[in-house]
């Protein structure tokens, strides 16, 4: 609501009126400002070799064959510079990390504005001298960066040493706004806790993100790799219908050892990382599936009309008991 003052004019009480029903016209975003009912979402499912420069620059060509394909917004695997680096301790790969923003988010940011794409890239990054995290940042169409999320869960397995690496993510579970509307993006161990995604579609995001470096151990792939693997996607298409969103999960494919400029694991280990990428539904059905060995790219529609439809159908936030939950804050209830 405004006040108009009158003014003497020749056109008089005429142009009063005029005035105050201007006033009073409800005033509407731009259509441009408004996120789409509709857009697709692309995957980048690739392998990475011992030049960090040539992954970064694979990785931004592939961006643009997205673009190329309709993508409207175009996630990266986890740490895709490198080969996995954390197959073991070594204090010479800190020199991997960079700031954000810094040379490569930099080059990111370009390609996201030269190809006009929503871009999550996951990248090892510098906070301070002994502080590195690992972290996905997210530019918008116009390369502005609008945030990172440091990921949250550290693992610490065989030929998975992260702990000695990344220092734990401190700024909780994010979603940002972008032309694509808003989105969340959470980092590989971090698609095995339900509460991660909760809480970042809980803050309005619409399309998880993970960014993901898993593979097999070679010894352990007849018999245990199948139902891994059955157990992975399980749980990430579970998040897709627990919190009525959609989901896209990016994988890296290839035998790899560590190998960074020949700065490579001790001979005999190496893992098979298992690509099969893909894109759920918030009903959990699967849009798209990546092979376990290939280059590819995937792409599916994202469609909030579908979305609303579903969670009206199965309305699980609206039917939460938020008032029974406070122990989950407990590591054990005894």
């Amino acid at each position: 609501m405004c006040t108009a003052y009158s003014t003497r004019s020749r056109r008089g009480a005429a142009n009063l009126l005029n005035v105050t029903l201007l006033c009073y016209l409800p005033i509407y975003p731009e259509v441009e400002d408004l996120a789409p009912e509709k857009f697709a979402a692309a995957l980048v499912q690739m392998s990475c070799g011992p030049s960090p420069e040539e992954n970064l620059e694979k990785a931004l060509t592939r961006v643009g064959n997205a673009a190329s394909k309709g993508a409207n917004v175009v996630c990266l695997p986890e740490l895709f510079q490198t080969q996995y680096f954390c197959q073991r301790e070594d204090h010479a790969l800190f020199d991997l990390a960079e700031p954000i923003p810094g040379p490569s988010s930099e080059k990111l940011a370009a390609a996201a504005k030269k190809h006009g794409v929503v871009l999550v890239a996951s990248l090892f990054e510098k906070r301070a001298p002994g502080v590195y995290h690992n972290t996905a940042a997210v530019f918008d169409r116009d390369g502005s960066l609008r945030g990172i999320y440091r990921k949250m869960h550290i693992p610490d397995d065989p030929l998975y040493y992260e702990k000695f690496y990344f220092t734990p993510g401190d700024l909780g579970f994010r979603a940002f706004d972008t032309d694509a509307g808003k989105i969340g993006t959470l980092v590989c161990w971090d698609q095995w806790y339900p509460e991660g995604a909760r809480l970042t579609a809980l803050q309005g995001a619409t399309l998880l993100f993970y960014p993901t470096a898993i593979g097999w151990h070679p010894a352990e792939k007849a018999e245990f790799g199948e139902a891994q693997y059955d157990a992975w996607r399980t749980i990430q298409r579970a998040h897709a219908i627990a919190n009525g969103v959609y989901v896209g999960v990016v994988n890296r494919v290839g035998f790899e050892t560590g190998n960074v400029r020949g700065n490579e694991a001790k001979a005999g280990d190496g893992l098979e990382f298992w690509g099969g990428s893909f894109i759920s539904d918030p009903f959990g059905r699967v849009l798209a599936q990546g092979s376990h060995d290939k280059e590819e790219i995937l792409t599916a529609e994202v469609d909030m009309r579908k979305l609303e439809d579903i969670r009206r159908n199965w309305p699980f936030l609206r039917d939460r008991r938020i008032d029974s939950y406070a122990p989950i804050t407990s590591r054990l209830i005894d």
